[in-house]
């Protein structure tokens, strides 16, 4: 299930407390509820759900009702993803399917493939 960030400008690269496990902070860019954007929710989710553990706060935003915040990050394609925290900040662009691909971008998996160890 997504998150909604109450405040961009939070303390959310730090641990929180009682845990030593980083958290992320994903922004995800859609135009409307095309196909693309709905897969592109859908996988962030999946991947968030099953790799991240509750570590990450998501916020969706769709940049027909909030254009100004499309034009502040130079968002052109959507769906685009950016992973704001842990830096460094990435930018993913497409629906996000083969997830696989994405877990050594989002800093999840070691280069040998194997998961990364949080904590």
């Amino acid at each position: 299930m997504a998150r909604q960030m109450e405040n961009a400008t939070g303390d959310f690269g730090r641990s929180r407390p009682g845990t030593e496990k980083q958290i992320y902070v994903l922004r995800l860019y859609v135009l409307g509820f095309t196909p693309a954007s709905t897969r592109a929710i859908t996988n962030l989710n999946a991947l968030c759900e099953a790799h991240l553990n509750g570590r990450f706060e998501l916020e969706v935003i769709d940049i027909l009702q909030r254009p100004a915040l499309a034009r502040g990050e130079q968002i052109l394609p959507t769906p685009t993803l950016l992973k704001l925290l842990p830096v460094p900040m990435q930018r993913f662009i497409g629906d996000l399917s083969g997830v696989e691909g994405k877990l050594f971008g989002l800093d999840l998996r070691s280069r040998r493939g194997e998961p990364r160890r949080q904590g």
